[in-house]
C-alpha cells in the first residue's frame, strides 16, 4: 500500500525543508478547497481531502515527521501508527482535535470542536448595564446640574445571600458535568471520533444546581427593587452623550462585579440659542434707527444681558463675536467657546404721519446730496 500513496509533502505542495507555519498554511488552502462540506457528493474532492489531512497529521507532528523523513510510510505500517490501510484514522483525532485553531468558524465546527469552548455560566460574569434617559434644559447642558433618577433594579437577595438556596443550605454541584457548566458529547463520523463542549443541560452552564431555592428570591439571588439616585451631569455635556456611574448597575453572578449605569442625556431645544460644539448662535433684532444711527444694545447670552456698542450704518446678517460667552468644555471647564450674534435689521411696516414725514425729508436730504456730487463730478469731466 505504501507503494501507492503520494508523498506527504508532494500531497500538500511544500518542500521537506518547510516550516510548521508553511506546512499549516499549505493544508489549509487544500482543507478550504476539498473538504466535504462545500463538496457534497463529490468522492474524488473527499479523497484529496483525506490525502491532505493524513499527510498534515504526519508532517506536523514532529516525531512522526522525524520518522516519515527516515522511513517514509513504511514508519506507520504493521503497527507502526497507521491502519490496515496505512494511516488509522485514529490518529486524525488530534488534526480534528486541532480544526478550530487552524480554521476557526470557517465551518461552523459542526462535528469538529474538540477544542471550542461553549459559552458557560460558571464563571465570574459583570453584571448587565442599565441604561436610564434624561431630558435637561440647553441651560442646564452648559452650566451643569445634578438629577434624580428613578428605576427598577436589582440587588442581592438579602435572604439567601445571593446564593438562590433558602436558608440554611447550599447550591450542590452539578452531579453531570461535575461543576464545571460544560459536557463533551463524542460520537462517530466519517471522520472518525470527534466530539464537542456545549453547555451542561442539567445546570444550564451554573454548574450547581439548588434544590432547595429560596423563596424570598425563588432561586434567582436577585431581588427587584424601585432604586432612585442622583447624577451629577457635568458642565459642557451635548446631546446625546451620557453620564457612566461605574458598579451602579446590574449584579454580577458567580462573584463577577455589578455592571454600569448609562445616563444617557437628552437636551430640549432653547427658543433663544443654537449651540454648535462648543459655541452659541443667536441672531439678534436690530432696529432700523439702531442700524442707522449706532448706539448700544442690549443683547441677551447665556450668562445674562450684556450690553454690545453697534456702530453706525449696520447691516443685516453682520455677525460679531463674545468672546468665552459660548459652552464650557466638558474636559475643562475654565475654557469655554464664543457667542456669535448676527443682527437682523429690522425696517418699520407701519409708520405715523410724523414719522413719514421725517423720513421723507432725511430721503430728500440724501437725494440732494447724491444730486450735488453728481453734478460735481460732470462739471469736472467738462
Amino acid at each position: 500500500m505504501a507503494d501507492n500513496k503520494r508523498d506527504y509533502y508532494e500531497v500538500l505542495g511544500v518542500t521537506k525543508n518547510a516550516s510548521d507555519d508553511e506546512i499549516k498554511k499549505a493544508y489549509r488552502v487544500l482543507a478550504k478547497k476539498y473538504h466535504p462540506d462545500l463538496n457534497p457528493g463529490n468522492k474524488e474532492a473527499e479523497e484529496k481531502f483525506k490525502e491532505a489531512s493524513e499527510a498534515y497529521a504526519v508532517l506536523s507532528d514532529a516525531d512522526k515527521r522525524r520518522k516519515y523523513d527516515q522511513f517514509g510510510h513504511a514508519a506507520f505500517e504493521n503497527g507502526g501508527g497507521a491502519g490496515a490501510s496505512g494511516f488509522g484514522f485514529s490518529d486524525m483525532g488530534d488534526i480534528f482535535s486541532n480544526f478550530g485553531d487552524i480554521f476557526g468558524d470557517l465551518f461552523g465546527m459542526g462535528g469538529f470542536g474538540g477544542r471550542r469552548s461553549s459559552y458557560s455560566d460558571n464563571e465570574p460574569q459583570k453584571g448587565a448595564n442599565v441604561r436610564i434617559g434624561v431630558t435637561i434644559t440647553f441651560e442646564e447642558a452648559v452650566f451643569g446640574t445634578k438629577k434624580e433618577v428613578t428605576f427598577n433594579g436589582h440587588d442581592t437577595c438579602p435572604e439567601c445571600n445571593g446564593t438562590g438556596a433558602r436558608k440554611g443550605t447550599n447550591p450542590e454541584t452539578c452531579p453531570q458535568c461535575k461543576g464545571r457548566g460544560q459536557v463533551v458529547f463524542q460520537r462517530q463520523s466519517l471522520f472518525g471520533m470527534t466530539q464537542s463542549v456545549q453547555v451542561c443541560p442539567e445546570c444550564r452552564g451554573k454548574g450547581k444546581i439548588i434544590k432547595d431555592k429560596c423563596p424570598k428570591c425563588y432561586g434567582e439571588g436577585f431581588i427587584s427593587r424601585k432604586k432612585t439616585i442622583e447624577v451629577n451631569i457635568p458642565a459642557g455635556i451635548n446631546d446625546g452623550q451620557a453620564v457612566r456611574l461605574s458598579g451602579e448597575g446590574e449584579p454580577g453572578t458567580n462573584g463577577g462585579p455589578r455592571g454600569d449605569i448609562l445616563v444617557e442625556i437628552r437636551v430640549k431645544d432653547s427658543p433663544i440659542f443654537q449651540r454648535d460644539g462648543m459655541d452659541i448662535y443667536s441672531n439678534v433684532p436690530l432696529p432700523f434707527t439702531k442700524a442707522a444711527l449706532g448706539g448700544d444694545m442690549r443683547i441677551s447670552t447665556i450668562d445674562g444681558d450684556v450690553i454690545y456698542t453697534v456702530s453706525p450704518g449696520t447691516q443685516t446678517d453682520t455677525r460679531i463675536r463674545l468672546r468665552g460667552k459660548g459652552v464650557p468644555s466638558i474636559k475643562n471647564p475654565a475654557t469655554r467657546g464664543d457667542h456669535y450674534v448676527t443682527f437682523i435689521v429690522q425696517v418699520p411696516t407701519k409708520l405715523t404721519k410724523e414719522q413719514k414725514e421725517l423720513l421723507e425729508a432725511y430721503d430728500r436730504t440724501l437725494t440732494d446730496i447724491q444730486n450735488a456730487g453728481d453734478s460735481g463730478k460732470n462739471k469736472k469731466k467738462k
